[in-house]
């Protein structure tokens, strides 16, 4: 890199200089290792704002009046979410004054806000493509006049608690009453033999008879909720039952503009500004299959108001060039829909509550004996992994950097056995060690074998190897769900023991121990085992793991869910973070780039609490307690296992993750077990509706700081060696000591 700062020439510098100097290249550092951007040094026409971005809540008016104090500005890209802007004035000469801008201070708030400003070559407002809006979604701005806003406004009267004419609720996040039918939040659905009497308001009729005029519905709708947010409040995604409602969904904002979130189950988002007296509407995959939710914060990023064209779209947030930050008010929604009178027939099967198949006899609970946790292990393990396993061999393709060094380090000719080796990812990172691998799925097994690893049939707690006999170990996701069922005995060569994720699969704490013991047995005196289990704390040391921060913007790879961290095991802060850093010594800015925090981080924070089914997502959750965080231990009572929402925190130890079977066939693939190839699935043809997607749940125990330790101190003649947080998982490392 080029260095980032003016060429010094010998002169001396003052004190505070020499410290602004110093930040400045600091920040170009930082720029350039997370965001790719490269400073120059000589003078250009463009320039990079460092701490200057929508992240640091610098709005683009407050940015666009300091910058145009010493010249004509030409374009200014200010990326959502972004700790930086960048800028391009008319002249060289006006960009030679801004860069003399370096160490100016703006006020946040009560925040103080240090701009460091370096060369950069051109700026590019075209870096970011459009976005599509989701299929069937369609926004209507001014669709009703500010007076017609006014009468709809005043007609929802939230002093009236008359429970004959309509039903109100106070949530955790929002006001909300129910018009023509209650929509019932303990199981998400109406009752559509109990109407309430009061009927839709009146003043709604002209609303709605316009719709129909205009095509946007073919039907009256019969039911009308009404939600009011206050400034930081929102709702957290979901989607409206499908046996509750028809087709169509109409919502009209009021009183104030917001940013809508929609989420297609693979992956993919969309955020669809909602200006104020606009209607959405919502039809065929964007109700059906798309999730939709709002964001709990008190600002917004959106597109700038442009005097010159009033007309201009502006729920389109993929212009960078004209973005800026918005305060939110009290906004008041009213969403139309129709009862359903017929099951759902839609063509989302696996989103849709009417087409799921019964549900089992009773809902699955916490094991209270050995015989429950056999059936549970079974049922939400060993038959899952049979199904998905060409699918989730096709995800696991990467190593994980620290696993592989613990492999690297073993001697040439070393015995190693991977407990739970799954598609035998690990089993040839190390060419100099005699590696056996055992999975109690055959269908991995058979993965391994068609890729040329030794691997065998086997359940972690009865691993038929002769004692003392592997110079190491690894379990990695394993005892998290394994069961004791008996697997006849096999003679074998001895092998090193790979253990590093088996023991989060294992649903008594118990069984859990006992995997550890049978890796123990196996290693001789000396030999070393390497245990990873899914942590719960998925954010440590101030750092999201992958698994959080992972959008999948690219489309499906197979699992949204648990432990596909990609083997990129990395431990760099992000921008945001480095650029606070730069900031800490001066006015208390370490603060000015985590004002705003990431859409990720927010919607990390949204459905913490959060446990839905992905294909049951019919449901308006605010009125459980989302803000739950206390993860709690198991107690003596059963406790029914909740689903998690996939990159989302955990709110519970033991839970039912989602898997999302790519291509709807047995394994995920229709060409044989490849082992990891990404050409298993034909494409659908344009004339092809996409098959739905089959979920499968598979249970996890995730582990707290401290747990694991907890759990292999209580094995004899064995010591910890080194434990450690590795990208969501705990990881530890022991030593045989011979003493058993």
């Amino acid at each position: 890199m080029e260095s980032c700062c003016e060429n010094v020439k010998a002169v001396r510098r003052s004190k505070e200089e020499k410290k602004l100097l110093r930040k400045q290249i600091k920040a170009s550092h930082t720029l350039l290792k997370h965001e790719g951007i490269s400073t120059v040094s000589q003078p250009t026409k463009s320039l990079v704002v460092a701490n200057g971005g929508l992240g640091n809540g610098v709005s683009r008016e407050q940015l666009q009046d300091v910058l145009g104090e010493v010249g004509e500005v030409e374009i200014l890209v200010m990326p959502p979410h972004k700790p930086y802007a960048l800028v391009t004035y008319r002249s060289e000469v006006s960009a030679q004054r801004g860069h003399a801008l370096n160490g100016r201070q703006l006020q946040r708030g009560d925040q103080i806000v240090t701009l460091y400003l370096s060369y950069v070559n051109t700026v590019d407002s075209e870096l970011w493509g459009c976005v599509d809006l989701p299929p069937g979604l369609v926004l209507v701005e001014e669709f009703v006049s500010p007076e017609e806003e006014a009468l709809l406004l005043d007609a929802i009267d939230w002093t009236s608690h008359d429970e004959d004419v309509t039903v109100q609720k106070v949530l955790k996040h929002r006001r909300v009453k129910h018009f023509g039918y209650e929509f019932r939040y303990d199981n998400n659905n109406v009752d559509k033999d109990k109407p309430l009497p009061g009927g839709l308001p009146q003043v709604c009729v002209p609303v709605l008879e316009r719709c129909v005029r205009d095509r946007h519905t073919e039907v009256m709708p019969d039911q009308l909720t009404v939600n009011q947010y206050q400034s930081g409040q929102g709702i957290p995604p979901h989607v409206d039952t499908h046996s509750a409602f028809e087709d169509l969904i109409l919502s009209l904002s009021l009183g104030a503009k917001t940013v809508m979130d929609f989420r297609h189950p693979e992956g993919r988002s969309v955020a669809v500004v909602l200006p104020r007296r606009s209607l959405l509407v919502m039809k065929g995959e964007s109700r059906y299959l798309w999730t939709h939710g709002i964001t709990p914060r008190k600002f917004d990023v959106v597109p700038a108001c442009d005097p010159k064209s009033p007309a201009a779209v502006t729920s389109d947030l993929s212009n960078h060039s004209n973005l800026t930050l918005s305060r939110r008010g009290t906004r008041t929604s009213l969403t139309f829909r129709k009862v359903r009178r017929t099951p759902c027939d839609c063509g989302y099967p696996s989103a849709c509550d009417s087409q799921q198949p019964p549900a089992p006899p009773s809902p699955p609970f916490l094991p209270r004996s050995q015989t429950d946790a056999c059936r549970l292990e079974a049922e939400f393990v060993h038959r899952v992994y049979e199904e998905i396993a060409c699918h989730f061999s096709s995800t696991r393709h990467s190593p994980w950097p620290r696993v592989c060094h613990f492999l690297s380090s073993l001697e040439p000719g070393s015995i190693l056995a991977d407990v739970g080796c799954g598609n035998g990812k690990y089993l040839g990172v190390n060419p100099d060690v005699i590696a056996v691998g055992c999975d109690r799925s055959s269908a991995l097994v058979q993965i391994c074998s068609e890729r040329g690893f030794q691997a065998f049939v086997s359940d972690a707690l009865n691993v038929p190897l002769r004692s003392d006999t592997c110079d190491a170990c690894i379990s990695i996701a394993v005892i998290h769900h394994l069961s004791t069922q008996v697997i006849h005995h096999l003679s074998t060569q001895v092998i090193h023991h790979l253990s590093t994720q088996v023991i989060h699969h294992l649903s008594t704490q118990k069984r859990r121990q006992a995997v550890v013991e049978e890796l123990v047995r196996l290693l001789r005196p000396g030999g070393r085992a390497l245990i990873y289990v899914w942590a719960v704390e998925q954010e440590y040391n101030k750092q999201k793991s992958k698994y959080l921060k992972e959008t999948r913007q690219q489309g499906p790879t197979g699992d949204n869910t648990a432990q596909d961290l990609s083997g990129t095991a990395t431990d760099a802060h992000n921008t945001a973070q480095d650029l606070s850093g730069i900031a800490t010594d001066t006015h208390n800015t370490a603060q000015d780039l985590s004002g705003i925090a990431t859409d990720a981080h927010n919607t990390a924070q949204d459905l913490s609490g959060i446990a839905t089914d992905a294909h049951n997502t019919a449901q308006d959750l605010s009125g459980i307690a989302t803000d739950c965080t206390k993860v709690h231990r198991e107690t003596e009572s059963p406790a029914k296992l909740s689903v998690h929402t996939n990159r989302t925190a955990f709110n519970s130890q033991d839970l039912l993750v989602p898997w999302h079977l790519k291509g709807g066939g047995r394994g995920g693939c229709n060409q044989g077990r490849g082992g990891g190839s990404k050409n298993t699935l034909d494409p659908p043809t344009e004339a092809q509706a996409p098959a739905p997607s089959p979920v499968f749940h598979r249970y996890y125990h995730v582990f707290q700081k401290g747990e694991l330790e907890e759990l292999c101190v209580r094995v004899r003649g064995v010591a910890i060696q080194r434990s450690y947080h590795d990208q969501g998982n705990w990881c530890v490392i022991l030593k045989k000591t011979g003493d058993r």
